[in-house]
């Protein structure tokens, strides 16, 4: 079981920085950060810009895996977030992830004045967008027209450290997403159903693994070839609440089936609000026991 850790943007990079260190000094597998303009009741501030944030880290760190989660369409452009993930997969030494998603409606669609779209027209994008995105990562020249996007003649030289690119985690908790995973994703995020009840939530947690391992086999992939990643904390019960909290929560995703899961580095107050000291304590009692299994 792999283990990583959310590390919201909302810091200035002198405060922050250590964060990231830490996080990889503790043995953390991976280390993410939020690709939003703007963040729930967080959108006043401060909050800063996801890539930069990843390229700085990739400066203080040396082993640790850096990535979005998750990068979306909303503002998004496959050709211009070429360059960025190439240049952060050059700083890095081959260190970089993207998880990808189809983006909401709420603020980084609303700031940029983009109008109001279905949950299928989202989908749609979403899939001409991870479509672009993995051709320009792959490739070169690439010339591009749909309905949402358009390339011409568009370059990605020198193209990623890691072969064949960048690897994709795609966000998926419908059918059509999770087709996407399957076709593209080297990894497979869920955040379950959203339920208030934890029990709930857990059960629904399983339905979307029995149906990611449907859109697999209705890919002709091996649903073993794909990495699970689990997003603890959209569970009603924050992961680091306590250390028995965070290993029961550990658990329940292994015999899911999941390979990876996801905590939030704990906040003051508000969301992902928790004791830096319950950090500490998983970090030296219960994460060389993951390593090890």
């Amino acid at each position: 079981m792999r283990v990583g850790i959310v590390i919201l943007p909302d810091l200035p990079w002198s405060q922050a920085a250590r964060r990231w260190q830490r996080a990889e000094e503790y043995g953390f597998d991976h280390a993410w950060t939020y690709d939003h303009l703007g963040w729930r009741n967080l959108v006043d501030g401060p909050w800063f810009d996801a890539v930069p944030t990843l390229t700085a880290a990739a400066t203080v760190t040396s082993r640790i895996r850096l990535g979005t989660l998750v990068a979306s369409a909303n503002f998004r452009h496959p050709v211009h977030f070429t360059r960025e993930v190439t240049a952060l997969d050059d700083i890095s030494a081959g260190r970089a992830v993207l998880g990808l998603g189809a983006g909401g409606a709420g603020f980084d669609a609303g700031v940029i004045g983009l109008p109001p779209m279905t949950d299928r027209e989202r989908v749609d994008r979403f899939a001409e967008f991870v479509d672009l995105l993995d051709r320009m990562l792959t490739g070169d020249r690439v010339t591009w027209g749909g309905r949402y996007y358009t390339a011409v003649d568009a370059r990605s030289t020198p193209g990623c450290v890691q072969s064949p690119r960048v690897p994709f985690v795609v966000a998926a908790n419908g059918p059509r997403s999770m087709r996407l995973a399957a076709r593209f994703g080297q990894g497979w995020v869920t955040t379950g159903g959203g339920e208030d009840d934890l029990a709930t939530w857990w059960r629904g947690v399983g339905e979307r693994v029995r149906r990611f391992d449907d859109a697999c086999a209705a890919a002709g992939r091996d649903p073993a070839t794909v990495d699970r990643y689990l997003s603890l904390d959209a569970a009603p019960v924050f992961s680091l609440s306590s250390v028995g909290a965070f290993t029961d929560a550990v658990e329940k995703a292994r015999a899911a089936g999941f390979t990876d899961v996801i905590t939030h580095w704990p906040r003051p107050e508000g969301w992902y609000a928790g004791d830096e000291a319950v950090l500490d304590a998983v970090a030296t009692e219960v994460l060389p026991s993951l390593r090890q299994s």
